[in-house]
Order: structure tokens, then C-alpha cells, then sequence
């Protein structure tokens, strides 16, 4: 959309009292927001316009809004970055079928049709070193197998799904609750340009926009939109991504949820979600046998089976599984995988060290180690 198709719309959502929903209206019936401005009060009220609101939208935005407007655009201009309209043909499909979608998508990286085959992976800020590896893995194992992972940039369990479509090659893409110039949490910097490298960055909201605390909720519709299904792999019961999670089972989307030791508090809330009917998974072949049925033939074809890692060429040696499956997604010292096989020390070091490299185990501070 260019900077002057783009400024018509700009001009009315900055209208107190004009939502998405009304600018979607209006504009669908007059066909452009230009022509909703220059609509009459008498017009606007016959199409279901308070006298108040026609009023407004018959005066247009005031004058620091109208400056704001043109601040917007040069940021846009400079920054190159994409605003696609609900109307534009390559406006997310999946998102256009909710009750509430964006009127205006900014866009960093690009969108392309692999993103119609896309899964959201949410889950808790403060994750578990556990929580945050077995995300990466189900990440990684989704986006290996042509899946496209959604989530929302944030610290913890968003950003391990990122993490994990980017180390399979694959495609991801990150909504946030902020302008679109800029990057929250600020560390996850390098983080975003490795996602538009690879996928896209999204928000609905104008440039230069804070990370409001309101702004999140919201954003949240738009993670779940914009896939076939939500994944929610650990969260506290108070956790945002529960609201993700009930966004996407009214919107018709799958809901799913890894389940977790129940005195772990970022494990009762995927519990709870699980006790509400979600589906229970383990591995990212649940998530796509769960979709398939969604998907028309074409889009079937472009997903592969996820691999297991047992699979021939990825044998383990007898001293390597005895370490492997004393090994869990809780982490354990050196020591305690010692007593758990019975192997020696110089024995469970190499087959620690051989199944590091191998990427089947994860070290953490202070010698521990997690099943990958």
C-alpha cells in the first residue's frame, strides 16, 4: 500500500470513537476511507453512525493527531517498512476470519504462503530451563516439518519457540504490543532481525507506540488468528497465555497444552487448560496430525512427517542410551546421572559430551544436564 492510499486510513483510525470494526464497516460499504471522510452526516448516520460519530468523522482528526499522522509516514517511508490493509489480497487469509481483525498490519520481513500453514507456540515469561528447552524442540521439530511457529517476542517460552523454528531453518513470525519501529524486551534486538531474516515481524498498532500493558491482550488475537492451532507449554494459571489460549478456542482454532508436574507453578496452568478439554502433546507429530484435518490437499503436501530421533543414523551406543534415558527434561548433575547407570565417571562424561554434540542433551550452569 503506498504512503498515500496509507494516509486515508491513518486519517480516520485516528477519529475518536472510530474502532477496527466501524473503519471495516464504513469503508467496505464507501469501498475507500478517502471517500468515508467526504461522506455526508446524513450518509454516515444511515449507515449506523451515531450523529455524534458522523460529526467527528465529518470533521476529521484533530490537528495533533493530523501531525502524528505525518510523523508516521515519514517513519514508514524511511524505515521501509509494509502496512497492508484488511481489504489487500495478501492480507493474512486465517486473520481476516475472526470477529475483530486489524484494519492495518505493519510489517517487518516479509509474509509469504508457507505462513497459511502456521502453529502458535505461548507459554510463561519466567519459563523452567526445562520448559524452555522442550519448547525449542517442539519449535524446531514444527518448523523442520513445514510448519510456520507464531508467537509474540516475549522473554521466557515466546522467545525459545522463535529460537527453535530458527536453529530448523524454518519460517517464524513475532506480533507485537508496541510500534512496529520498535523492539520489546530491547534485548531481544538480534533476536527480531534474525526473525525478519526468516519470517516476518507484525503489529497492529501505529508507529512509535509503547509497550502498553493493554496493548498485549490485544495482540493476543492475532497470534492465535493467524494459526491453525495454539500450543501453550507452560504458564502459571494467571498467565497471559491463557488468554491466547481462550482467544483461540473462540475463534475455532485448536488448543493444545503440554502437560506438567503438578506442584510446578508454571505447569498449572497448561494443566488447567488440559482439564478444559485441550489436547494433550508431547511431540510436534500430535500438533500435525491434530491440523491435518483442516488443511485442503495442496497445503497437506507441503507438510513432512516429523522425524524421530531414533530413527537409523541416529542410533545410540549402549553406554550413550543408558545416559540418555537416565536423563530427563528435569535437569540432573554429573553425579546423580553417575547413580541412576552405574557407569563410571569417564563413561558418563564422553557419553555426555557425544550426546551434546549430537544435540540430544543440553548443558546448564553448574553441570546439569536436560534430555533434548
Amino acid at each position: 500500500m503506498s504512503l498515500a492510499q496509507l494516509e486515508p486510513w491513518l486519517r480516520l483510525q485516528a477519529i475518536e470513537g472510530v474502532g477496527d470494526l466501524t473503519a471495516l464497516q464504513l469503508v467496505r460499504h464507501w469501498h475507500s476511507p478517502a471517500a468515508v471522510l467526504h461522506a455526508s452526516r446524513d450518509d454516515l448516520i444511515q449507515q449506523g453512525c451515531s450523529p455524534q460519530l458522523a460529526d467527528a468523522i465529518r470533521r476529521g482528526p484533530d490537528s495533533p493527531s493530523c501531525r502524528n499522522i505525518e510523523r508516521e509516514l515519514k517513519t514508514i517511508e524511511r524505515e521501509q517498512i509494509e502496512v497492508l490493509n484488511f481489504f489487500d489480497p495478501t492480507y493474512p487469509a486465517r486473520l481476516k476470519m475472526i470477529a475483530d481483525p486489524p484494519s492495518l498490519l505493519y510489517i517487518t520481513g516479509t509474509l509469504t504462503e508457507q505462513d497459511e500453514l502456521a502453529v502458535a507456540i505461548v507459554g510463561a515469561r519466567r519459563a523452567t530451563a526445562a520448559g524452555r528447552v522442550l519448547t525449542e524442540e517442539l519449535s524446531h521439530d514444527l518448523a523442520a516439518a513445514g510448519m510456520t511457529v507464531v508467537s509474540g517476542l516475549a522473554r521466557g517460552v515466546d522467545a525459545a519457540a522463535h529460537r527453535g523454528a530458527l536453529a530448523a531453518q524454518g519460517r517464524t513470525i513475532a506480533v507485537l504490543g508496541c510500534g512496529i519501529d520498535r523492539t520489546y524486551p530491547p534485548e531481544h534486538e538480534r533476536l527480531r532481525r534474525q526473525i525478519e531474516e526468516r519470517g516476518a515481524v507484525l503489529s497492529e498498532v501505529p508507529v512509535g507506540a509503547p509497550p502498553h500493558s493493554h496493548h498485549f491482550p490485544r495482540r493476543n488475537r492475532i497470534i492465535s488468528g493467524l494459526s491453525l492451532g495454539v500450543v501453550v507449554t507452560e504458564a502459571a494459571i494467571s498467565s497471559g497465555s491463557l488468554i491466547t489460549a481462550k482467544l483461540a478456542a473462540e475463534q475455532g482454532r485448536e488448543v493444545f497444552a503440554v502437560p506438567g508436574f503438578v506442584k510446578e507453578a508454571t505447569s498449572r496452568g497448561t494443566n488447567a487448560l488440559l482439564k478444559d478439554g485441550a489436547a494433550l502433546i508431547e511431540r510436534a507429530q500430535d500438533v500435525i496430525d491434530a491440523v491435518l484435518p483442516q488443511l485442503d490437499p495442496v497445503l497437506r503436501l507441503r507438510l513432512q512427517p516429523s522425524r524421530s530421533k531414533d530413527e537409523p543414523g541416529d542410533q545410540l551406543g549402549k553406554e550413550e542410551r543408558l545416559v540418555y534415558d537416565a536423563l530427563s527434561h528435569e535437569p540432573l548433575t554429573v553425579d546423580e546421572v553417575i547413580v541412576a547407570t552405574g557407569l563410571s565417571v569417564s563413561a558418563v562424561m564422553a557419553s555426555l559430551l557425544s550426546l551434546e554434540l549430537r544435540q540430544r542433551v543440553r548443558q546448564l550452569p553448574g553441570q546439569r544436564y536436560l534430555r533434548v
